[in-house]
């Protein structure tokens, strides 16, 4: 069987509503005391969830990334585990189509800077249909022996989750500023509504979508991009950036909001990261943290520990010496792993604070719907 850019999807046994990196557990294990409404998620997304498809098809990936929980490279920008993690080995509860470095908008125009993935959302979107496509197929064809693959019924009992615009966002915010960002964000959101109505058209009627976190508390863009102090917030942020943020979020909160009366007996539920990253950034030590806004991963040191020359991992010749940006002894201490993402620490605080719905819009009776289990 030949599925589209399979090697690109990371699929799964067991449902991981992970939203759960680590903790709690979306689960529709047989077992008699795990019971789930969903019998399958389909996560859409960047390197804030990717667990694998991006280095599945350029693989190149080094250490020291996966050092916590798998102690060795498994494609996931982090330490160990992500937001949306997803671990098995077949299709039969979904699929994470979610690739490092994509984007909402198509990558070949003239909005982005190099580095982007080529696995936008409408790429994303595209390997969805021809999944269902396939799985229709060879089930009226009553092929024998694919285990690994669902029942085309899966289609209307799955969640269908999306966190993705983060590069829409950050890729050229050196080049043109925040007003520049801001011209092309209403089309994020639009494309972003619009993927969903096609997944609705598949038979999907359960959607989260995570919001975009507070970049402006970015190591990685409190180095690089311009600003002066008077930017800078009381917990070192940077105001106009996450300013920008916060509009983004609102004008996302909204098109879902018109989503919503288009498709009345569909679930399209906001999820709010970002409130719960904001704290981390803001007041790691109530949280059991030390650092914010200083990278784990990195090379230079001082405040952010962060060098746009040497990302994490990688080595350079600097004033005639051989530099390595190297990982810290103890992430678990902080909210960024490489001045981009966060660390399992992180992950697993903004999973837990999710997961108890607290920050879904509408409310959403998740935990009647599903049990939650933690797996360690």
């Amino acid at each position: 069987m030949t599925l589209p850019l399979s090697r690109t999807i990371l699929h799964f046994r067991h449902v991981l509503l992970v939203l759960s990196v680590a903790m709690p557990m979306l689960s529709t294990c047989s077992s008699q005391d795990s019971k789930c409404e969903f019998k399958a998620i389909f996560n859409f997304g960047d390197s804030n969830s990717d667990t694998g498809g991006f280095w599945a098809a350029f693989p190149a990936q080094s250490g020291p990334f996966g050092i916590t929980f798998f102690k060795k490279p498994t494609g996931r920008a982090t330490d160990g585990r992500v937001i949306l993690d997803f671990l098995g080995s077949d299709y039969r509860h979904g699929a994470n189509f979610a690739t490092l470095a994509s984007t909402v908008l198509l990558p070949n125009t003239s909005l982005f800077v190099t580095g982007i993935s080529p696995f936008s959302l409408a790429i994303q979107l595209n390997q969805m249909k021809e999944f269902k496509a396939k799985v229709v197929e060879y089930h009226s064809t009553n092929q024998k022996g694919l285990t690994k693959l669902p029942s085309p019924a899966i289609f209307g009992k799955s969640l269908y989750t999306f966190y993705i615009g983060q590069n829409d966002f950050t890729s050229n915010l050196k080049a043109n500023g925040i007003e520049g960002v801001k011209q092309y964000l209403p089309q994020v959101v639009s494309q972003i509504a619009g993927t969903i109505k096609e997944l609705y058209g598949l038979g999907g009627r359960t959607f989260f979508v995570l919001n975009l976190a507070p970049v402006g508390c970015y190591p990685a863009l409190l180095v690089q991009l311009p600003h002066d102090t008077s930017d800078l917030d009381e917990f070192g942020c940077l105001i106009s950036y996450n300013n920008a943020v916060v509009d983004y979020n609102s004008m996302l909160k909204e098109a879902l909001s018109r989503t919503r009366r288009d498709l009345p007996d569909a679930s399209l539920i906001h999820v709010d990261t970002h409130a719960v990253l904001l704290q981390l950034f803001q007041d790691p030590t109530s949280h059991g943290l030390r650092y914010g806004t200083r990278a784990c991963c990195g090379y230079g040191g001082g405040k952010y520990n962060f060098h746009p020359e040497v990302y994490c991992g990688n080595s350079k010749v600097m004033n005639g010496s051989k530099v390595t940006a190297m990982a810290c002894k103890d992430p678990n201490n902080y909210v960024s792993w490489d001045g981009i993402h966060a660390t399992e620490a992180a992950n697993k605080l903004t999973t837990l604070a999710i997961l108890n719905g607290s920050y879904f819009d509408p409310p959403f009776p998740l935990h009647s719907l599903c049990y939650l289990h933690p797996i360690g």
